[in-house]
């Protein structure tokens, strides 16, 4: 299992960033192009969505939530016809502003609800970014750019979708079938450290911390101190395995190598759709 080398601080920015590109490249488009990697959407609607999470997200930093909020209502201040041909665009933007205004005012250590692993206002940043990065690659994609993404951003959101995960039931239910006898799966990077092995259970999955297997000590399973085989194995480019998880790259796609249990691993696909 990898663990986060990027600091909240370096979330924060990341969001800025990856919003900005995103503005760039809906900027003067045509918001009625339909989004391939989104088929229910166009590219209006999906900045949409990108933005009112973006703002809901805030709201929930400023408020410290220490509970499931009942309800997603938030003043979203959209755009309306008279506000020009790139209000959206413009209405995106303004939405990262809202979002550096919580960060700034929330210790990243802050305690929060959170419907992942971590109980701190750090997580709904990270959580932020890759909302946002992917958003922003489906965008191009529908727009005909060829997305990039830094291979540290793509490391540690392969981890964070990775981690949160086994606790996305509520809007991914699909995770519910991802159950097993002790098989495996794993995704290792070529182009740097990012090696992450998921064990599925009867109970659920989760990850195998460091990729080792596990052995019984007689209080339970701990790692054996050797990296573990894997029933399905899949290696790529950080990107690539970020788009993979995602759902936005096919496993047989030429740029992924793959070893092992083809079946587990469209098992794995399709119930793991976030």
């Amino acid at each position: 299992m990898s663990t986060s080398a990027l600091s909240p601080a370096d979330h924060h920015a990341a969001v800025a960033a990856e919003t900005a590109r995103f503005v760039a490249a809906v900027k003067g488009a045509d918001l009625t192009t339909q989004v391939p990697t989104c088929p229910e959407w166009t590219l209006g609607e999906l900045v949409r969505h990108t933005g009112s999470a973006q703002r809901w997200f805030s709201a929930l930093l400023r408020g410290r939530i220490q509970e499931p909020p009942r309800s997603r209502d938030v003043d979203l201040r959209l755009p309306d016809g008279r506000d020009g041909d790139d209000a959206w665009a413009d209405w995106l933007a303004g939405s990262a502003a809202e979002a550096a205004d919580a960060f700034a005012a929330t210790a990243p250590d802050t305690p929060m609800w959170a419907w992942g692993a971590d109980q701190h206002a750090r997580f709904w940043a990270r959580r932020m970014l890759f909302e946002t990065l992917v958003h922003r690659v489906d965008a191009e994609l529908a727009l005909g750019i060829r997305p990039r993404v830094e291979r540290a951003l793509a490391v540690d959101g392969v981890d964070e979708f990775l981690v949160n995960l086994p606790y996305a039931g509520l809007f991914a239910p699909g995770v519910a079938g991802l159950r097993g006898e002790g098989e495996t799966l794993r995704f290792r990077s070529t182009d740097g450290d990012g090696d992450w092995l998921v064990r599925l259970r009867p109970d659920g999955f989760g990850l195998v911390p460091d990729g080792f297997g596990l052995v019984p000590d007689g209080f339970g399973l701990v790692p054996d101190g050797e990296p573990a085989e894997a029933d399905a194995t899949v290696r790529g480019a950080a990107a690539d395995l970020l788009l993979l998880v995602y759902g936005r790259l096919p496993f047989d796609a030429d740029v992924l190598e793959v070893a092992g249990d083809r079946e587990l691993l469209a098992r794995w696909v399709a119930g793991s759709r976030f």
